[in-house]
């Protein structure tokens, strides 16, 4: 057997392995605790989304200069997501404080 078809016929069987499997995506969504309804509404349909796709969302709570001495708004805004999509995600981590900056991070429900 020729050596090049041998690589050749390796490197067809490496990409069909790949193609099977399916890695994991993190979306992002940024909101601040001053977030008006309707960009709120903007990111609750984009978690949707990105639920529906079987990826995982990590969302931000972004605190700008005074806005951190009021940390339970933006708490109330990830518990607030939370309870909205709680027939479709899974709470994997939070909501918690990481810098200036509260994070949760959801990840599709099993159907």
């Amino acid at each position: 057997m020729d050596y090049s078809q041998y690589i050749y016929n390796q490197n067809k069987l490496e990409k069909k392995a790949k193609k099977g499997t399916k890695t994991n995506v993190l979306k992002e969504l940024k909101m601040s605790p001053k977030i008006s309804e309707h960009d709120y509404q903007v990111r609750y349909r984009a978690a949707i989304r990105f639920l529906e796709k079987s990826n995982k969302v990590k969302v931000v709570v972004f605190f700008r200069g005074r806005e951190i001495t009021h940390p339970d708004v933006g708490l109330a805004l990830l518990r607030r997501m939370c309870a909205e999509l709680k027939d479709i995600a899974i709470v994997d981590h939070g909501p918690v404080f990481n810098g200036p900056a509260a994070i949760m991070i959801l990840s599709p429900a099993k159907k």
